[in-house]
Order: structure tokens, then sequence, then C-alpha cells
């Protein structure tokens, strides 16, 4: 049977790197024809409150909210080992001096800001689209910056300070974990057949750029916001690997536990047991 899937993820490079044999036909697909659609992170996140969507990119902190309609898929994951988000400043701060100041967010379903909450609970924060941070910072809007996508690799060449990393505080709170950012997720109501069917085919588009890298970076290049090609290889690397084929057990055990703190740090209102997709 003849089916039609969207498929939509924000328009990063590591987003663009998973799902280019997809978008260019280089995996079979059969039957399923796939719609792709981009958004930035947060907006996906809350149109998948709606349900809108068949297939989402969407924030691992924002699955919380989601888990009664939506399914994790086990591929497609986003998770920093040792790294992630980070904060930045104008000045040279300490994590010390965050308390009181005012700093700018992507979004308050974002891991970035579950992360943050972790990290440092009585911060101030604001919402800014997540590639006007940086700039807001420089001009003087917000005393701090979270960073997410390209930017935590080019905060530097702006001459803004590293406050923070918190994929690096998040390894040595948890003993190695890594931290998950970003997962893909599939509506509930497909049904076990198709969901098994559209998770292989996006499980090969996976497999296939990391098989293809140069042509896949080549097409991730496009959506770098002004890295090189030395860099959105650099990029890409970070976020899509063999942790994005499969989390593991650790990546499945930081995901759970992750959602968990959120929950007793008050930040997430109810606990949430992650259910995945069966390959």
């Amino acid at each position: 049977m003849a089916i039609t899937i969207r498929v939509a993820h924000s328009p990063d490079s590591d987003d663009a790197f998973m799902f280019w044999a997809l978008a260019r036909n280089k995996v079979d697909s059969g039957d399923i024809t796939f719609i792709h659609e981009l958004q930035d992170i947060e907006t996906l996140n809350r149109r998948a409150l709606t349900g809108d969507l068949e297939v989402t990119a969407v924030s691992i902190h924002a699955y919380a909210y989601l888990a009664d309609r939506y399914a994790l898929l086990p591929h497609g994951a986003s998770m920093g080992e040792g790294y992630g988000p980070r904060l930045v400043a104008r000045t040279p701060l300490t994590p010390g001096d965050l308390s009181g100041l005012d700093i700018a967010i992507p979004g308050t379903m974002t891991s970035a800001y579950l992360a943050l909450k972790l990290f440092k609970p009585d911060v101030q924060t604001h919402v800014v689209p997540f590639d006007e941070i940086i700039p807001h910072v420089k001009d003087g809007k917000a005393d701090v910056g979270l960073i997410i996508h390209e930017g935590q690799l080019t905060y530097a060449d702006e001459g803004l300070h590293l406050v923070a990393d918190l994929g690096e505080w998040w390894s040595i709170e948890t003993g190695g974990l890594p931290l998950p950012l970003g997962g893909n997720v599939i509506r509930r109501d497909l049904g076990s057949d198709v969901i098994r069917r559209v998770s292989r085919v996006l499980r090969e588009s996976i497999a296939y750029g990391l098989a293809n890298r140069p042509a896949a970076v080549s097409h991730a290049l496009e959506y770098g916001r002004g890295l090189d090609v030395e860099k959105t290889d650099e990029f890409v690397g970070m976020y899509v690997n063999q942790r994005t084929l499969d989390y593991g057990n650790a990546g499945r055990r930081a995901v759970q536990l992750f959602l968990d703190r959120g929950y007793h740090a008050g930040v997430i209102p109810q606990r949430v047991n992650v259910e995945w997709v069966d390959d």
C-alpha cells in the first residue's frame, strides 16, 4: 500500500547529512513517499505537540511532552560525547558567576535548556532564535548565550568566551554518559508495520551517508551557515556517528536519566518512561 510520510528536520548540516541519501533517492523507500520539511528545532518541538507530522526530529527534552503520541526511533540521535551546548559571554566568566545573569536560550523545549536548568537551576533566561544568540550576546542584549548547532564551533571567532560546556559537565556528572540532545520520533498511530518500514529506510539513509561521507558532507555544506568544508566535516562528525545508527545501551540509559533528572528537578512535570521502536 502506497503511503506518504512527512519527515521534518532542522536545516542544519548534521540533519542534512542524515537525510541526504533519502532526499536524493540513494536508498530504496519502496512504496513510501517521503516529503521533507525543514524548520528550526524549537518550531518542530512545538509542531510535534499537535501531532501533525508523521516523523520529525525533536529535542530529547521535548519528548517528555510527546511520549503519548510518538515513539523514539532507535537511530537518528544527536548526542554530545563529552561536549554539547555551550554557554558563552563577551567577557571571561566562570559558572559561579551565572546566578542572576540573563541568558539567551534557543527555546524552553530544547535539550540545551533542560541541561542548563540541571546545571544552574536559578538562572534567568529569555528565548532568542538559535541563529541570533551570538549577535544578541555581542550586542549586549544578554549577559550570556546558550549556543547550539554550528555556533559551538564559531563562537570564539566572534570574540566570545566559553563559560561552560554542558556536554562536558554532563559527562563528568554521570560518569561518562553522552548528553542526549536530539532524536527522531514517529507517530504511534501509523501502526507497527509502517513504523518498521519507515524506520528501516531512515536508518539506511544515515548508514549510506556515513559510508559515502565526502558526498554527504558536500551536501551538508549547503546548510552549514558559514562553515567551510573542514568545519562542516568536524561538526557532522560530532553529531552523526555510530551512536546515530544506534543509541546503544549507554545512549538509552542517558536518555532515560536525562528525563528523570528533569522530572526530579521540577523542569518536566511528569516522569516519562521512554519507549523505543523495535528494529
